[in-house]
């Protein structure tokens, strides 16, 4: 896919029309909506990355845990450790990351801006992109060696969501700095639009309602370094993602992401469970 339609495909999603609506579970992977985790409440979910690489290379598994904790109603953060395993090349630990997200405006606005820092140390082995900077596609040497090559990441993101007639529309831009090597900053973003596919809540407990389930696709990909600002050997995907609230503590979800580059991976099948834990009371 030509750079051209990457960026049409982008501009449509961004684009997108509407006014207020409620909050609804997030059925994205990669793209971060302005809702953060209620005050008090930790939240434990299991997610998988599967790779179907390009070229004959080996078929990937990518498992993660997120433990995400709402510190303050404008402050949630959250603990990642991930780890890798490829068909008939072995599996490990892959790392561990701290991610801190930061509401500063505390009512609903048109556009509601988060401010999102994560530390990594990770090494070459990860494959749960969770998000997608830079450019080149992901390194298939033996993972055994690919552990032993150690990095110490800060990322930023800026994050604008808006609630848009039923609609959530959401747009990230992700700033990566390799504090280990000097490769420059490296670029990267993510748009995501879904909806409920009910309308308000009848009050009925129900799992198999409409009203438990919300919809939508996200675009990620790479925008090349500070060393080299070219959609060459970026990698990009457009993912159908869909949610199921199984009961009010607990939600799954997935996606299936389609590698739109060479550098790409052919597909990205993704899938998450999460459930919700009260331990103090709200503030």
């Amino acid at each position: 896919m030509s750079p051209r339609r990457i960026w049409s495909l982008l501009t449509a999603l961004v684009l997108v029309n509407a006014a207020a609506a409620r909050a609804q579970d997030s059925p994205y992977f990669v793209t971060y909506d302005h809702y953060l985790e209620e005050p008090g409440n930790l939240e434990i979910a299991l997610a998988n990355t599967s790779g179907m690489p390009r070229g004959g290379h080996p078929t990937y598994l990518a498992p993660w845990l997120e433990l995400e904790y709402g510190v303050k109603g404008w402050w949630t953060t959250e603990l990642y450790l991930e780890g890798v395993s490829a068909r008939g090349d072995g599996s490990g630990f892959s790392g561990w990351r701290w991610e801190n997200r930061f509401r500063p405006l505390r009512s609903e606005h048109r556009i509601n801006p988060v401010l999102y820092v994560e530390y990594e140390s990770i090494n070459e082995a990860s494959r749960i992109q969770k998000e997608i900077v830079g450019a080149g596609p992901l390194s298939f040497e033996p993972i055994a060696d690919l552990r032993q090559e150690h990095m110490h990441e800060l990322e930023t993101k800026l994050i604008l969501s808006s609630a848009i007639s039923g609609w959530n529309v959401s747009e990230n831009v992700t700033f990566e700095k390799n504090l280990t090597e000097d490769e420059g900053l490296e670029f990267g973003y993510s748009v995501g639009v879904s909806r409920s596919l009910g309308g308000l809540a009848s009050g009925i407990s129900c799992r198999f309602c409409r009203e438990t389930l919300v919809a939508g696709v996200e675009l990620f990909g790479g925008l090349g370094t500070s060393h080299d600002y070219t959609l060459r050997e970026t990698r990009h995907y457009l993912a159908p993602v869909v949610a199921w609230r199984v009961s009010d503590r607990s939600t799954l979800k997935a996606s299936t992401g389609f590698g739109l580059t060479e550098a790409s991976d052919r597909y990205l099948l993704r899938v998450g469970w999460s459930y919700e834990l009260s331990l103090r009371g709200r503030r």
